[in-house]
């Protein structure tokens, strides 16, 4: 994990502050991000904002428009309403709907009346293309007469004859009208006729009514010169559309049949061009009124808002560059080179030049400190070759010292060269345990300074803490007894040498001598996990007291040796441990006084050239 951690800094230390690069690329990257990011995050929200707020601007505007137009609509079909009222409560269309109460014979001159009523409502009113009554005994009166193509008859197949309201209210529907030579798009206001004297419906009044005003309405609205205005009936059939062929058709697109009545909003249609359309209900002619304006249009502001943003960055940016760098070449990078071709200088040995100061801010306060560094540089090599002389005469002196010592040293190899002599006279005399005794100590002479190496095997340091053990049955015979209980799997685990010797020699020199009975020396090991295992040492003697093991314990916390000369061993092969594997393994104690003590060596399970290497 450290690993992957040191390399993510460098990787971040490299790549991404530009660790190897000269100083101008990196004052050149630094400062292009630092001026690049707020401009670019202000241009970017400038932008946002300004889209935002033209959008809504737009959609305020649209509303407003429809608003008004629907307004004005719903006025003028009122007009026509109130003409089909007067029409109806004429004296003329009364006599005729009462003809069947009457009891009396048609009368032709009844129609002829009526047909003067309807005459004289069509000339009223130039927006009036024709007025139809269909009465339900086969009476029908027309104001074209035959003018009209279309046979009155076949009215009632139309899509919107069966939905006529039954309470008297009006239905304006969406209809083409058929003269001779042409085909004349209309709106139909469409009411039932009632027995004055019955009540009951006994025919239709048509009411067909041009575009004329409408199409007035329409051009007067103020939005997109590539938009238009569109009706539907509360259906979803065109009522008006500036294309006469889509009239009383069913609009094409789900999402204006789907929109909610008695709202209004906008929706973008996703159609050849992408459209976004404003619309509004009016519940009161039952009607959905549109605008429609090519989406492109409505974002032909907001491309120039971006365009002159986008420009604008670009000066300022490239103001900043031209004049930043100018600056910073000559203000800092210029200064910084003289003084690292200084640098190179001195590090060849010429220490007799000085950098010239130019600015009294960081870069000249740093020119002048190494001016003094390399005027100090140059008195210290005096005194360093100086001072070297006399090292070399000390140096002597102590060799000669070292050297005078080691002279009065015991070799180590006469001691052993002795020991054989003892057990060669002991054998001659018949004396076996002197000569077992001369051999084993012989025998840990030689373990001891065979070689450097800081380990040994298990099995080879259990081999030579039995010979002192067989050492000690000599000196106190029965008076101890000892077991080794070693699994065969950690014999060749790599432990400290000379590590168990000096634990085991604790256990005669603070348990046997001051205790009567037979004790029990145990030495066991155990695996704890996969990178660590524990020699435990155990002795039945009288424990240690509790204030010595407390400050026994500290000791061994501090990696301390000031005991006093007590418990020495413990703490050198304690030192050991931590020296050769680290400080969390070591040695801990464990006593109960009067029972036991236990002292555990925790090692770790490591390959035995990477221990030659440490």
């Amino acid at each position: 994990m450290k690993k992957l951690w040191s390399k993510i800094i460098q990787f971040f230390k490299r790549y991404i502050l530009f660790g190897n690069q000269t100083l101008m690329v990196k004052l050149c990257v630094f400062s292009s991000v630092l001026v690049i990011l707020p401009v670019l995050s202000v241009g970017i929200i400038t932008y946002t904002y300004s889209s935002y707020e033209l959008e809504e601007e737009f959609k305020q505007s649209s509303q407003k428009i429809i608003e008004q137009v629907e307004l004005h609509v719903e006025y003028y079909l009122q007009d026509f309403e109130i003409a089909s009222l007067k029409i109806i409560n004429s004296p003329e269309m009364g006599s005729l709907l009462r003809l069947e109460t009457n009891g009396n014979e048609y009368d032709p001159t009844l129609t002829e009346k009526a047909f003067k009523v309807l005459k004289n409502s069509e000339y009223s009113r130039n927006d009036i293309s024709n007025i139809t009554v269909s009465l339900d005994n086969g009476i029908i009166i027309d104001s074209l007469r035959e003018r009209n193509y279309y046979p009155a008859k076949n009215i009632k197949e139309e899509y919107w004859y069966s939905s006529v309201p039954q309470n008297g209210m009006v239905l304006l529907v969406s209809r083409t009208l058929k003269l001779k030579d042409k085909e004349l798009p209309v709106i139909s206001l469409v009411r039932r006729l009632y027995n004055p004297h019955t009540l009951k419906p006994v025919g239709m009044l048509i009411i067909d009514i041009n575009f004329k005003r409408i199409e007035e309405i329409s051009k007067m609205v103020t939005f997109d010169k590539n938009g238009y205005f569109f009706i539907l009936d509360s259906s979803g059939h065109y009522v008006y559309h500036p294309n006469y062929t889509k009239l009383g058709d069913k609009v094409e697109f789900k999402q204006l049949t789907n929109l909610e009545s008695e709202k209004s909003g906008s929706v973008l249609i996703d159609n050849n061009r992408k459209e976004f359309v404003s619309y509004s209900f009016s519940p009161n002619v039952g009607w959905s009124f549109f605008t429609a304006a090519p989406y492109e249009d409505l974002r032909v502001g907001i491309e120039q808002i971006r365009t002159a943003i986008i420009w604008t960055i670009f000066i300022s940016l490239l103001f900043a560059y031209l004049v930043g760098f100018y600056g910073i070449s000559k203000s800092i990078v210029r200064p910084i080179h003289r003084l690292r071709s200084f640098m190179k200088e001195v590090e060849i040995g010429h220490l007799n030049g000085r950098v010239k100061v130019e600015s009294n801010d960081e870069i000249g306060q740093l020119t002048a400190g190494f001016n003094k560094t390399v005027e100090r540089l140059s008195n210290l090599l005096e005194e360093v070759y100086v001072s070297k002389l006399k090292e070399a005469e000390m140096t002597l002196n102590k060799t000669e010292t070292e050297l005078k010592m080691l002279q009065s040293q015991i070799n180590p190899h006469f001691l052993y060269n002795s020991l054989e002599t003892i057990r060669g006279m002991a054998l001659e005399e018949g004396r076996e345990n002197i000569a077992n005794m001369s051999s084993s100590l012989g025998k840990l002479l030689r373990y001891n300074l065979r070689n450097s190496i800081p380990t040994v095997s298990l099995r080879e340091e259990i081999k030579f803490c039995e010979m002192y053990l067989q050492i000690q049955m000599f000196r106190f015979e029965d008076r101890f007894d000892y077991l080794f209980d070693i699994p065969d799997y950690l014999m060749g685990l790599e432990v400290v040498k000379f590590s168990l010797q000096p634990i085991v020699e604790n256990c005669f020199m603070h348990s046997i001598g001051e205790n009567s009975k037979k004790i029990k020396i145990t030495i066991t090991a155990q695996l704890l996990s996969e990178s660590k295992f524990v020699i435990r040492i155990t002795d039945t003697g009288i424990g240690i007291k509790e204030d010595v093991l407390k400050e026994l314990t500290e000791k061994l916390k501090e990696n301390s040796t000031s005991l006093g000369g007590q418990h020495i061993g413990i703490m050198n092969v304690h030192q050991r441990i931590r020296y050769l594997f680290g400080s969390e393994y070591g040695i801990t104690i464990t006593s109960t006084r009067g029972l036991e003590t236990e002292v555990s060596i925790h090692l770790p399970i490591v390959d035995v050239k990477e221990v030659k290497k440490a």
